[in-house]
């Protein structure tokens, strides 16, 4: 049945219907060479200049596994409280499509590297914080597939393309897949805990040091999976998979989609297909994409070219003495030594910018003004674009040294907005920024003097209420004084000169 035009509203799809949901994630290793090759594992090369024989699948290649990819797949493992197999072998996926170059993934189907585990997230509610388990089945390893480019046609999709291009560049980067079990029980709250898991996993992912987990730039790509069930049912519905959804926003707003979607069709009296979706993020909608296979479609079989993988329990544990502490008492660490109240750090977690604080107070900003601007000023700037904070062209060290030259008096937080504007903007660093828009603040007391002077002489009747003694006047000259100077004056030092002159 197709999507029907009026969805169900999503209070209404929740009293009838129970979500169930599942989370792959990708998450694309920075490892400095590919999977089972020697070629460049990095972002951004010219298309087709980062293969070879084996990642291009030519006869009579043969691969070799990565060892740091392995020990990378065994750490996140570790971290999500998985039981490591002590033996575990690749498999081929096989599938035909054109940026799979071999026609198969060299992947892991029954024998996972990292299996049974578990993590605890947070989700900010109006009552405070809930936490929910979210089950890990598995964690294997894999290589990542090429990229097409669909040119021509209105939405970059194959259909409605003049022509496609692939690029293979990306074929045989490592990748490790997080599948969740399905979560149940959380009822309207499973959109904020699908977003919550994937900030924290990638949180958690960047604590490893393991990828970038840059989410626009593909380095982690989630899937989510929704069915629903009658309320109150105790079973499973028939799931669909939105695919590639690439911000911690997006995963939220997909999952609420698919909840009104799907409560709509089943109250209509049709049936949801097994299938995978595409998510456009400007229309905030899910599209068909093609039916879902299951496992015995690709028809797994073991890789004959690779031997089994098999890590010396030593080596795990090795593994497992390198691992960062557990997101539960890294936040109350950092909520002690930053000094945050409950509600503070509630909030910096519930923004997804609790790993962003934390690398700008590396950078050398203090804890309370790394979350000024992270929760305001940039939160705002989010939101407008309809972006992850994670996402902005702004790195923590940016910030960190925008909140210096504010420390600097250099500018203050009103030109600040401003040097914001021209890193957001591309304009370059925040020092270059400053330099090439002329935001410095103003600190020749002579020019800031004869400021002062036409102000007094502009406002006669309020310079006389000031030598009356009615100091709390000069705000409105220091208004006019910091608009003549564009702002790039410092208000404390204009006060004093209006006081000097008036008192």
């Amino acid at each position: 049945m197709s999507t029907p035009t009026e969805l169900v509203d999503y209070d209404e799809a929740l009293a009838a219907y129970d979500p169930a949901m599942g989370l792959e994630v990708h998450v694309e290793l920075n490892t400095a060479t590919k999977m089972f090759c020697g070629c460049p594992a990095v972002f951004g090369g010219e298309p087709n200049t980062q293969t070879c024989p084996t990642c291009l699948g030519l006869p009579g290649s043969m691969p070799a596994v990565n060892a740091r990819a392995v020990e990378s797949a065994i750490r996140i493992g570790l971290a999500l409280n998985c039981e490591i197999a002590e033996w575990c072998r690749f498999a081929r996926k096989n599938y035909f499509y054109p940026d799979m170059p071999k026609n198969f993934q060299t992947s892991q189907y029954d024998e996972p590297i990292a299996f049974d585990g578990w993590t605890d997230v947070e989700v900010v509610t109006e009552d405070g914080t809930e936490t929910f388990r979210v089950e890990i089945e598995r964690a294997h390893m894999e290589e990542d597939t090429g990229k097409s480019l669909h040119v021509g046609g209105a939405t970059g999709r194959i259909h409605g393309a003049d022509y496609s291009l692939v690029d293979y560049n990306r074929a045989g980067i490592p990748l490790i897949e997080i599948v969740t079990r399905p979560i149940t029980g959380a009822g309207d709250k499973a959109p904020a805990v699908a977003r919550a898991y994937v900030a924290q996993l990638r949180d958690l992912i960047v604590g490893l040091g393991v990828s970038e987990a840059r989410m626009d730039q593909g380095n982690l790509r989630a899937d989510v999976n929704l069915s629903l069930a009658p309320a109150g049912s105790g079973t499973l519905g028939t799931r669909t998979e939105t695919k590639n959804v690439n911000s911690f926003r997006s995963v939220e707003r997909a999952a609420r989609y698919e909840v009104s979607r799907q409560a709509a069709i089943l109250r209509a009296g049709g049936s949801i297909v097994q299938e995978t979706r595409h998510w456009h993020e400007d229309t905030g909608v899910t599209t068909s994409g093609r039916e879902k296979s299951d496992a015995e479609d690709y028809r797994y079989f073991p890789e004959p070219d690779l031997v089994p993988v098999a890590p010396s329990r030593e080596w795990v544990e090795e593994l497992r003495a390198t691992l960062p502490e557990p997101p539960r008492v890294r936040r109350s660490r950092l909520q002690q030594e930053w000094g945050f109240s409950d509600l503070e750090m509630r909030d910096t977690v519930g923004a997804g910018a609790l790993g962003l604080v934390e690398e700008t107070v590396a950078a050398g900003a203090s804890p309370q003004s790394a979350r000024k601007w992270w929760l305001s000023e940039l939160a705002r700037r989010a939101n407008e674009t309809g972006t992850d904070l994670a996402a902005l062209p702004i790195t923590p060290t940016g910030v960190a040294r925008i909140q210096a030259l504010v420390d600097e008096g250099k500018i203050n937080d009103k030109l600040a907005r401003q040097v914001f504007d021209g890193v957001l903007a591309g304009e370059g660093t925040p020092d270059e920024v400053v330099a090439s828009r002329g935001l410095a603040v103003v600190s020749d007391d002579g020019a800031l003097g004869e400021a002062v002077d036409r102000a007094i002489e502009a406002n006669p009747d309020v310079a006389a209420k000031i030598r009356d003694g009615k100091v709390a006047a000069a705000g409105a000259l220091i208004g006019a004084v910091m608009k003549e100077m564009r702002g790039q004056a410092d208000a404390g030092r204009v006060r004093e000169l209006i006081i000097e002159r008036l008192t």
